[in-house]
C-alpha cells in the first residue's frame, strides 16, 4: 500500500486511478512499431504532346491556351514563364513617366490633384481632377474648340475632324478627360491610359471618348478600347476605330451606351498574322 502523504497530489490521483482499474502497477512499456516501408516513388511519364488543336490555337493568341499538366501541376517552364510575366505586369503598375517626359514629347504638362504614386493608386478621385496649377495651363494654352489627341490626328484629319492641343496628365484617372474638354469647348474628348497590364503585357493602352465632356459624366457615357499594344489591337487599328468613334458621336451627338454601334461604318480589318508568345526564361 502507498503512503499518500509522500506523493504529490497528482501522483495520489493517478494511484488511485489505477487502483480503481484493479491495477496499480505501472503500465507495459509500448514495443517498438513494426518498420514502415517507403512509399513507392511515383514516376511521371514525359510531358505529353499538345493536342494539335491547343498547338494550333496557340500560334494565334499569346493566351495560355493548351499548356498542359505534369501530374497535378504546371511543368516547370510554364510556371517560370508565368511567374515572369507576373514580374513585368507589377513593374507596369509600378511605372512613372519621367517629370520631362511631357515637354520632350511635345505635349502640354499638367497634373492631377495626385501628389504621389501611391496615393495615386489608393485615391482615384484625386486623379480625376486637376490641380489649382494645371488647370490654368489648361485656360491659357490650349486650343479652344478642337478635340483628340495627337496618336489619332492624322486619322481624325482623314475623316474631317480637326485636332486640339495634345496634354500630358501626370497621375491621370479616366474622368479627368471632362474637366480638360470642358474647359477648351471640345465636341469629343479622348484620353490614353496605360492601364490593364496583363501577364508578359506591360506596354498596353485603354482609349476613352466621350461626347460633350463636363464634369458630372459617367462611365456610361463612354465608349473605350482596350489593349492597344502590338499583341492586342495594334495602334494603326486604333486610331482609325477611335476616328470612327469621334466622327459617329459627333454626327450622333451623344456617346456611351445610347451610341449607336451600328452606324460607326465598316473599319477595315486585315488578317492577323500568327501571335508569338515571348519566351522570358530559358528551361
Amino acid at each position: 500500500m502507498v503512503t499518500y502523504a509522500s506523493v504529490s497530489r497528482t501522483r495520489q490521483l493517478m494511484t488511485i486511478l489505477r487502483e480503481a482499474l484493479g491495477s496499480s502497477d505501472p503500465l507495459p512499456p509500448v514495443p517498438p512499431l513494426p518498420p514502415i516501408p517507403a512509399p513507392p516513388a511515383r514516376v511521371y511519364t514525359p510531358r505529353p504532346e499538345k493536342h494539335p488543336f491547343a498547338a494550333e490555337a496557340a500560334r494565334h493568341t499569346t493566351a495560355l491556351v493548351g499548356i498542359g499538366h505534369v501530374g497535378t501541376r504546371y511543368a516547370t517552364d510554364v510556371l517560370l514563364q508565368f511567374q515572369a510575366e507576373l514580374a513585368i505586369t507589377h513593374t507596369a503598375v509600378g511605372a512613372e513617366l519621367p517629370d520631362d517626359w511631357a515637354e520632350k514629347t511635345g505635349f502640354v504638362p499638367v497634373r492631377s490633384r495626385v501628389t504621389s504614386h501611391r496615393e495615386f493608386l489608393l485615391r482615384p478621385d484625386l486623379g480625376r481632377r486637376l490641380d489649382d496649377d494645371s488647370l490654368a495651363v489648361v485656360r491659357s494654352r490650349c486650343q479652344k474648340g478642337k478635340v483628340l489627341y495627337d496618336a489619332v490626328a492624322q486619322a481624325c484629319a482623314a475623316r474631317g475632324l480637326s485636332v486640339g492641343t495634345p496634354v500630358a496628365a501626370r497621375f491621370a484617372r479616366v474622368w479627368l478627360e471632362d474637366e480638360i474638354g470642358q474647359e477648351v469647348g471640345a465636341k469629343v474628348a479622348m484620353i490614353l491610359l496605360g492601364e490593364r497590364p496583363g501577364l508578359g503585357t506591360g506596354d498596353g493602352l485603354s482609349a476613352y471618348v466621350v461626347y460633350q465632356p463636363k464634369l458630372g459624366n459617367t462611365d456610361g457615357d463612354r465608349n473605350m478600347i482596350s489593349n492597344i499594344h502590338m499583341r492586342g489591337t495594334p495602334p494603326d487599328e486604333a486610331a482609325q476605330r477611335l476616328a470612327a468613334l469621334a466622327q459617329a458621336m459627333i454626327a450622333q451627338r451623344t456617346s456611351g451606351v445610347t451610341l449607336d454601334l451600328a452606324k460607326l461604318g465598316e473599319v477595315s480589318r486585315g488578317y492577323r498574322a500568327p501571335q508569338v508568345r515571348q519566351k522570358l526564361v530559358g528551361t
